[in-house]
């Protein structure tokens, strides 16, 4: 095996420096923990960047996924898959019951959202609302739609047809609503953006507008679908019913996938030639999706989120009461947003040296995703050493 710094120098020479990484090279994972090459252990409350909210190698989907290796790797959408049905069906049963294309991602899912939104609408309709603060993707279209100029910068002209609003500002909303507009798209808890809960009543505002005005309702769950908000999907927790809905991050407890679930009634606009992905529900990644589903549901894990979340922002907001550098402790099941005052990142680089694996976006939220399979010692765990590294940049 190669030390960290050896795979540093591979990276370096060649592969393209696209990401901003930590010197570290990770080997191995197990449940919420991971190993880098020297051996060091990790206690990571940010694993996968959200994908893995199983924790690290599920045994019930490596299982799944060891078992399909040795019949079917891949077959092209051209024909009849049973474990792509059968993980449709599942999708379909908990969700609203609608009908589901598959993808490898949330940018695609998100793709395939937009183009369903144009497809579906009744010219001259085209244009789509989004979110100040938003993250939908990096793909041109799923780049416009996400309200970041930061993340436009250099790569300019944009797709037309998407304007913004204020998250949480119903009204702006009703004000940018014109004779073009054909959809409003929108996370229900905005993740990268600071895990933004919307105030009370403006999702529903948001169904009523659509209503109102003939307009789609698209949800964003890419990162709070698939039993992250102790709900399997986003929208039940809010009681708002979407026209589609997009999923990638954990729907195969780690594996690359995506989909996008719309109505019985819209799915026809994506019809045959209009839209695909060649390795979109193949077969690996629907038995894993099938056992991510399964595994879910007979450990209760639903449940498990709520649980782990609510211990998690507990605690911090005990802490907060003596730390006066942190504004807000909010989030919802294992979305957990810790606001301060300062920049979070030294306190990245000081947990991360000290074996604990978390997130900073926006400069000053620090953002965890811990695993809904977490053990309450873990949870308590967790919550010391990040206090630890708070105290930390603090001096104190």
């Amino acid at each position: 095996m190669l030390s960290s710094q050896e795979t540093i120098d591979l990276f370096s020479k060649y592969v393209i420096p696209n990401y901003t990484r930590y010197p570290v090279a990770l080997v191995r994972g197990e449940g919420s923990w991971v190993w880098d090459a020297e051996g060091k252990k990790y206690l990571d409350l940010f694993p996968g960047w959200g994908c893995n909210l199983l924790g690290h190698c599920p045994k019930p989907v490596v299982d799944a996924v060891i078992d399909q290796l040795k019949t079917f790797i891949h077959a092209p959408n051209s024909w009849y898959m049973e474990n792509q049905g059968i993980w449709a069906k599942m999708l379909s049963e908990r969700s609203f019951g609608g009908k589901a294309f598959f993808c490898n991602s949330g940018a695609e899912a998100n793709e395939a959202a937009i183009k369903l939104v144009r497809l579906a609408s009744v010219k001259p309709k085209y244009k789509i609302i989004t979110f100040e603060g938003s993250f939908h993707g990096r793909t041109m279209g799923t780049l416009t739609a996400t309200a970041q100029p930061k993340y436009q910068d250099g790569v300019q002209p944009l797709l037309p047809g998407f304007v913004y609003a204020p998250y949480g500002d119903l009204e702006a909303v009703r004000n940018l609503i014109d004779g073009e507009t054909a959809a409003i798209m929108i996370e229900p808890v905005q993740g990268e953006g600071g895990v933004r809960v919307p105030p009370e009543g403006f999702l529903q505002g948001l169904r009523s507008l659509c209503d109102a005005h003939g307009l789609l309702l698209v949800f964003d769950e890419v990162q709070t679908g698939c039993g992250r908000l102790g709900t399997w999907f986003g929208y039940q927790h809010f009681g708002v019913r979407p026209d589609a809905m997009t999923l990638a991050k954990s729907i195969s407890g780690g594996l690359a996938a995506g989909a996008m679930l719309t109505t019985a009634e819209l799915a026809p606009a994506l019809r045959p030639g209009m839209h695909a992905s060649t390795f979109g529900g193949n077969p690996i990644a629907a038995r894993a999706g099938i056992a991510a589903i399964e595994m879910i549901e007979s450990q209760g894990l639903l449940k498990r989120a709520v649980e782990v979340g609510d211990r998690f922002r507990a605690a911090l907001r005990t802490f907060q009461k003596e730390c006066d550098i942190i504004r807000e402790v909010r989030g919802i099941g294992t979305m957990v947003g810790v606001e301060l005052d300062i920049d979070g990142t030294p306190i990245v680089q000081s947990c991360m040296e000290n074996g604990l694996l978390i997130n900073c976006t926006h400069g000053h939220i620090l953002r965890l995703l811990p695993a809904m399979t977490m053990s309450d010692a873990e949870v308590d765990q967790g919550v010391e050493m990040l206090i630890a590294g708070i105290r930390r940049q603090m001096g104190k």
